[in-house]
């Protein structure tokens, strides 16, 4: 782990690749708030409000289908999806803990 500036440890930055699995974790759901009319994501003591693209990306993420199947499935409702975009949304909520990626042979049934 790398020293932050004040000391502190960061956790190592983890990368999401195309066979990667995602699952929301444990703690967190997804939901929607019906004053703002938007998609939330739940977690403990926070609520974040999502665009239409993130909801579209976390309704996927179930554990069984690999990253590249995401990216196959939102580009077929949407024309072009960036794979890349989708690799870095994710891999930032896998730092925030907010998505798992399963070890492989993991039960992914949550």
């Amino acid at each position: 782990m790398e020293p932050t500036r004040a000391g502190t440890t960061a956790r190592p930055r983890v990368g999401v690749s195309g066979s990667d699995r995602p699952r929301l974790a444990r703690h967190v759901r997804l939901g929607f708030c019906p004053t703002r009319q938007k998609p939330i994501l739940l977690l403990p003591e926070t609520v974040v409000v999502l665009n239409a693209t993130g909801a579209g990306i976390l309704e996927l993420c179930d554990g069984r289908r690999t990253v590249a199947e995401i990216v196959a499935e939102l580009g077929a409702r949407y024309r072009t999806v960036p794979d890349e975009e989708v690799r870095r949304y994710l891999t930032q909520l896998v730092a925030r803990r907010c998505v798992e990626l399963p070890r492989s042979g993991e039960n992914t049934d949550g």
